[in-house]
């Protein structure tokens, strides 16, 4: 089995760390050598380790976006 490999390629953003130092971010990342996608999930503070996250092409991103800009948050 090959080894599980991933590069952060960019970084768009970081929202607050939680109390153990992890934090969700925005980048793009390219996992095992595939082409980079957006990605967002919670790291480590040294960005070895990841939890479960989503990722996405730059057109389900700018979906995204759409959707975001539809919603009324309050």
């Amino acid at each position: 089995m090959a080894d599980f490999t991933f590069e952060i390629t960019e970084n768009f953003g970081t929202l607050p760390e939680n109390s153990n130092g992890w934090a969700k971010a925005l980048n793009k990342v390219s996992w095992m050598g595939r082409e980079p996608k957006y990605d967002l999930r919670e790291w480590s503070p040294d960005k070895t380790k990841m939890n479960k996250g989503v990722s996405f092409t730059a057109d389900e991103l700018i979906a995204l976006r759409d959707i975001l800009n539809e919603m009324d948050i309050k």
